[in-house]
């Protein structure tokens, strides 16, 4: 009866140490094929907090107008995914930007360049099931600031699940003055996970990565 009672507990423990080996192989595989984050960045000092009610994906447009906003048209497309690369359904995202001569339509912005009366400037919009997104815009001015020169960028507020992301695009065209941009430089080395990649004509592609669990 001890025999027996000594095989089944080597057996209940070898079995054990197999099933914690199995599963640290799986937390180390997942980690090693978990995504890089899309960094953060601050809010900046013009959140639209005073807004148009329109908030659509079109930037370029507003109802009852009859002329576009002026600039370059452009286009941004990209998904929200989880840590491990799955669609985040349904997240939220909220994206603002200066017009195309570098100014923001917030009371707070003393830049001497005019406001366009036609540029949305916000947008309000949720993510597909496929965590796809896209917006059509004005391609964004640099400008002058307290802390220098800042290039061409536009802000992002994303919501998902359980993570909330504030951070700033840039433009892989833009790389000149990217790389002299105080807030760019500050991302390190994960900079260029905040950089959307140009492929057709006026067409950028960015995805965020959020740290959420899925």
């Amino acid at each position: 009866m001890t025999d027996n009672m000594n095989t089944l507990s080597r057996r209940v423990f070898g079995g054990s140490i197999l099933a914690l080996g199995a599963l640290a192989a799986s937390k180390a595989a997942t980690a090693a094929t978990a995504l890089e984050p899309t960094p953060a960045q601050m809010l900046g000092p013009f959140y639209p907090v005073e807004r148009l009610e329109e908030e659509d994906a079109d930037l370029t447009w507003i109802k009852g107008h009859s002329k576009r906003a002026e600039g370059t048209v452009i286009q941004v497309r990209g998904r929200v995914l989880d840590r491990y690369g799955n669609p985040v359904n349904g997240a939220r995202l909220e994206i603002w930007q200066c017009n195309s001569l570098g100014r923001y339509a917030h009371a707070n912005d003393v830049a001497t360049v005019p406001l366009d009366p036609n540029f949305q400037g916000y947008a309000s919009i949720r993510t597909s099931a496929k965590g796809e997104w896209q917006i059509t815009t004005i391609k964004p001015a640099a400008y002058d600031s307290p802390i220098g020169r800042r290039t061409p960028h536009i802000h992002f507020d994303v919501q998902g699940k359980s993570h909330r992301l504030t951070t700033q695009m840039y433009f892989s065209d833009d790389d000149a003055t990217n790389s002299k941009d105080l807030l760019y430089q500050e991302l390190g080395g994960s900079a260029e996970r905040t950089v959307a990649r140009l492929g057709g004509a006026g067409q950028y592609d960015w995805n965020v990565i959020l740290m959420d669990a899925g």
